[in-house]
């Protein structure tokens, strides 16, 4: 067993009512956030309101760039609390993964300052159990955001969902258990949802920014009201439209006189508001009361710009490059007869990943990392332990220990055997198809 130094840096207080007595930490982390909050926590002076907003931000923006703050530097000093030495635990069916990811976090023993304890049932009963850096957390973690995009409690097109109420939801207090389940996914090394949508991100980490636009309305006779409004051509037109819709806009608080054509966008955009935002306040609230776990929602108020990419959709996707990259090799020694088969198998490696990249496999870059980690995507908090490549002299198949990050590769003679035997092998593991 790998012997651990625990440096005490810092203490978030996550509750009064509970002792969880000092956090174990991880000296692989870095500080520099925890440093960094200390030094320019707030001041109080009185001054011009304006002026202290403007110093502010410019304080905030230089300090950032000497103190070079990044995500993984966040997220870490976020996992400080985390108490590896006790364990929160999860039974999970990959059949059913949200039944078992709620009983688990609703679970009277359960401690987001608490690793997470994963055990995955498969078909066959055989248990498979994964702690610390374990691979079975990661996969739940992973599995969980998928599912929570699915969920009643959210609305509009994919990659731009935003809350809406749900009576049932509110009854069973899903918002809280959503935010919540969000804050751990990152704070533990999972992945961030990646499908809220910008309005609302920017509104949960207190920013004016608003950009909706019509299409995110799935409602057919909302949306088709707010287009005959978008499109008057007249301020006549404009008035007919909103006397015709006026019970939907007087509902809103957005009826009012108009003397320009200008005004339909104003219309619009303070009906979109209200749509997205102003009609489902309570269950934001909520929300943000549960993605305050582990300080989360506090760090996304103060860092949006580093933070908010992880909730929100993003269009980039893997690249074989980044994944070449990722994964470090393990070599036997120069000019060793192994070594000149391991390096054939690096180039073969690489090849994959190309043919991944452009759709010549049965899998995708997203199933190899997932075989590999857990993940589909790249944790905010970064890997730990750091991914590698190990070969296989004993199977013609590639295998993985998803606890070390460890990608085995096998040794072939061939690549056209190489890459079969890659599809094959990923295509038939435990979780395949999930994504």
């Amino acid at each position: 067993m790998r012997n651990k130094t625990f440096v005490f840096v810092f203490q978030i207080v996550i509750s009064d009512t509970e002792d969880m007595g000092p956090p174990k930490t991880n000296t692989d982390k870095t500080t520099c956030y925890s440093t960094y909050t200390d030094l320019y926590a707030p001041c109080v002076e009185e001054e011009d309101e304006e002026l202290v907003a403007v110093n502010m931000t410019s304080l905030l923006d230089t300090e950032m760039e000497v103190m070079n703050i990044t995500l993984p530097a966040i997220i870490a000093t976020l996992s400080q609390p985390i108490d590896h030495g006790r364990v929160s635990r999860f039974n999970i069916s990959r059949a059913n993964v949200w039944d078992g990811a709620v009983r688990g976090f609703k679970r009277t023993s359960y401690s987001e300052n608490c690793d997470m304890l994963v055990k995955f049932t498969d078909d066959a009963g055989v248990f498979e159990e994964g702690i610390d850096s374990g691979g079975p957390r990661r996969e739940l973690l992973s599995l969980l955001m998928k599912n929570l995009k699915d969920r009643p409690i959210f609305d509009g097109p994919d990659g731009r969902r935003f809350l809406v109420y749900n009576a049932n939801a509110v009854r069973e207090d899903e918002y809280y258990l959503a935010g919540k389940m969000i804050a751990v996914s990152v704070v533990h090394g999972g992945p961030g949802p990646h499908f809220l949508s910008e309005d609302l991100v920017h509104y949960l980490a207190g920013q004016p920014s608003f950009k909706a636009t019509v299409d995110l309305i799935t409602d057919e006779e909302v949306g088709k009201a707010l287009q005959e409004i978008e499109n008057a051509a007249s301020v006549d037109a404009l008035r007919e439209m909103t006397m015709r819709h006026s019970t939907m806009l007087q509902t809103a608080g957005c009826l009012r006189h108009v003397a320009s054509v200008e005004g339909k966008n104003d219309i619009v955009s303070d009906y979109l508001q209200w749509y997205i935002i102003g009609r489902n306040s309570s269950v934001i609230d909520r929300f943000k009361e549960g993605l305050s776990a582990l300080q989360f929602l506090n760090a996304l108020q103060q860092h949006p710009t580093l933070l908010a990419p992880v909730l929100c959709h993003s269009e980039k996707r893997l690249t074989a490059l980044e994944l070449e990259r990722l994964f470090k090799p393990d070599l036997s020694p120069p000019g060793s007869n192994r070594r000149l088969r391991e390096s054939q198998t690096l180039g073969y490696w690489a090849d994959y990943l190309l043919d991944c990249e452009e759709s010549q496999t049965a899998v995708s870059l997203e199933d190899v990392l997932m075989f590999a980690t857990g993940l589909t995507s790249l944790p905010p908090s970064g890997f730990e332990p750091s991914p590698g490549i190990e070969f296989l002299d004993d199977s013609p198949f590639p295998m993985a220990n998803t606890c070390s990050n460890t990608l085995k590769l096998p040794l072939l003679d061939a690549y056209n055997v190489f890459k079969s035997q890659m599809d094959f092998g990923m295509q038939n593991s435990p979780g395949f198809g999930c994504f």
